[in-house]
C-alpha cells in the first residue's frame, strides 16, 4: 500500500489498532467475573483461581518486550495478526475443550504471548502511519482505548457469565470472519 492510502486511511488504521487493544483488554479482565463459576465447574481451588488470572498477566509482562523486538524484526503487521490469531483461536479451544483448571491455565499464558504481540505492534503502527503534528493525538485516543477496555471487560464479562456460562468470556475473542463480495475480510487488510 502507498504512503498516501495508508495517509487517506490512517483514522480507520487508528481504530482498527485501538479495537486489537481493546481486545487484548477483554481478554484479561472478563475472566475476572468468571471465577466462580470455573470454582464451580471445574474444581477451581483458590491458588488455581490465582494462577488462571496471573498467568496471562506474568507472560504477558515477561514477554512484551521481546514480543515487540520481534515485531520490529519481522513486521508489525505479521505480529499483530499473529497475535491476534493467537488470542483468537486459544480463546476458542478453551471455550470448547477445557475440563480443567490446568488447561485454562495453560490457555491464559498463552493468550498472554498472544496479546504481548499486539499491544506493541498496535503503537508501533500508529506511530509510523500517522505524521508527526497527529501523532500525539492518534496516541492519546489508542491510551484512551486501554483506558475504557477494562470496565467494559468487567461489564460484558457480567453479562456474558450472568446470562450463558464461564465458557462465554472465552467467546468475546474469537473475530468474526465475515464474507464481503465473496472474499472474507481479515483484520489486517488495511494495515501498512
Amino acid at each position: 500500500m502507498d504512503a498516501q492510502k495508508v495517509y487517506e486511511r490512517r483514522w480507520k488504521i487508528l481504530a482498527v489498532m485501538s479495537l486489537s487493544l481493546v481486545i487484548t483488554l477483554l481478554n484479561n479482565v472478563t475472566v475476572n467475573v468468571a471465577l466462580p463459576e470455573l470454582s464451580k465447574d471445574l474444581g477451581a481451588d483458590n491458588t488455581e483461581l490465582q494462577w488462571i488470572m496471573d498467568a496471562y498477566v506474568v507472560v504477558f509482562g515477561g514477554t512484551l518486550l521481546v514480543m515487540g523486538a520481534f515485531g520490529d524484526r519481522f513486521g508489525r503487521k505479521p505480529a499483530l495478526l499473529t497475535g491476534l490469531a493467537v488470542v483468537g483461536l486459544v480463546s476458542a479451544l478453551t471455550a470448547l475443550y477445557a475440563t480443567t483448571s490446568d488447561h485454562v491455565i495453560g490457555a491464559r499464558a498463552v493468550m498472554g504471548l498472544g496479546a504481548a504481540l499486539v499491544m506493541p505492534a498496535t503503537l508501533s503502527i500508529i506511530v509510523v502511519v500517522f505524521p508527526p503534528e497527529e501523532r500525539a493525538k492518534a496516541v492519546g485516543v489508542w491510551v484512551g482505548m486501554a483506558g475504557i477496555g477494562a470496565p467494559i471487560g468487567l461489564l460484558v464479562g457480567g453479562w456474558v457469565v450472568e446470562s450463558y456460562d464461564w465458557r462465554g468470556v472465552f467467546w468475546i475473542n474469537p473475530p468474526n470472519h465475515r464474507p464481503r463480495n465473496g472474499h472474507v475480510h481479515s483484520v489486517g487488510a488495511e494495515l501498512p
